[in-house]
């Protein structure tokens, strides 16, 4: 979650001095909507460019300009772009300087209608502000962590944007155990409006790469979008647990294919899990993501 979030690089709009709020919230629920929600990917400068190519390679959209922008409240100098694929946003970074902290940790950001509102009701339900709200160029931001460790900065815009919806939303993929997934799930479900999808008490591990086991796999659904949030020992085989985004393709096999010309490595092969194909691959420059499809029947 970058300061002025990952959307500065897709609407360098200089905001003048205007303080209103672009949109007003309605009945506490802060969502825009997933299409204005992206994951912060962090990536060497040097290996940058090669990863926006290789993600739009691979799925398809277009990206902002890039530029150079100190995003973070203290000093600091990164490059940032956007990149918009029908299955979802990314926000890139490539540091030039040392990651100021808390900054590096965030897994999402999420565009709210009020920033101010918004940090409160996440405090009141369970989140702790890692930084204090602070200026951007086009907005305000703040960074959160809700229990379990899961991390993720909201942002609010002087001047609302305007994305297309995504062909297929994102998912959000929070690893638990069961000390922490409780608090978490009764927080965020309190604070996104968001609704159980389903919450299967007896999942098969293999999902996580831990076949003989069972797990907990909730699904939730909200303004923010998809989440999935897996409830296990925490005994995982890498990649698990690495992986933070789970992106939705027509045809995984034709989207493997092409993520693997245009560089990533595929660490997990496609394999059945339920009525879904999935799969894990690592980009150039390090990002790791699940990628699937549904089955016929």
């Amino acid at each position: 979650m970058k300061t002025f979030t990952l959307i500065i690089a897709a609407a360098m709009v200089v905001a003048g001095p205007a303080v209103t709020p672009a949109f007003a919230a309605t009945a506490s629920d802060y969502a825009v909507g997933p299409q204005y929600d992206t994951t912060h990917v962090y990536v060497p400068q040097d290996q940058f460019d090669t990863f926006v190519a290789s993600f739009v390679a691979t799925f398809g959209g277009s990206t902002s300009k890039q530029g150079e922008f100190q995003v973070t409240p203290t000093k600091s100098l990164t490059k940032s772009q956007l990149v918009l694929t029908p299955s979802g946003t990314v926000s890139v970074f490539g540091f030039r300087t040392p990651i100021p902290y808390p900054f590096g940790d965030e897994r999402t950001g999420y565009l709210v209608t009020d920033i101010e509102a918004a940090v409160k009701s996440a405090v009141s339900h369970g989140a702790v502000r890692r930084i204090a709200t602070f200026p951007d160029p086009i907005g305000r931001d703040s960074v959160i962590q809700w229990p379990g460790g899961v991390n993720m900065q909201l942002y609010w815009h002087t001047a609302k944007p305007s994305y297309a919806p995504l062909a297929s939303v994102p998912e959000n993929r929070v690893y638990l155990t069961p000390d922490a997934a409780p608090a978490f799930l009764k927080g965020w479900t309190g604070f996104a409006h968001a609704h159980v999808v389903s919450d299967d008490k007896a999942a098969p591990g293999a999902e996580i790469g831990e076949p003989g086991k069972t797990i907990r796999r909730v699904a939730l659904d909200s303004g923010y979008g998809a989440m999935v949030v897996y409830v296990s020992d925490g005994q995982l085989p890498w990649p698990y647990g690495r992986d933070m985004t789970g992106y939705g393709v027509a045809d995984l096999t034709a989207t493997l294919a092409k993520a693997t010309a245009a560089g990533a490595e595929t660490l997990v092969p496609a394999f059945a899990t339920g009525k879904r194909q999935s799969a894990i691959v690592r980009f150039p420059g390090g990002y790791i993501a699940e990628i699937h499809s549904d089955t016929a029947g």
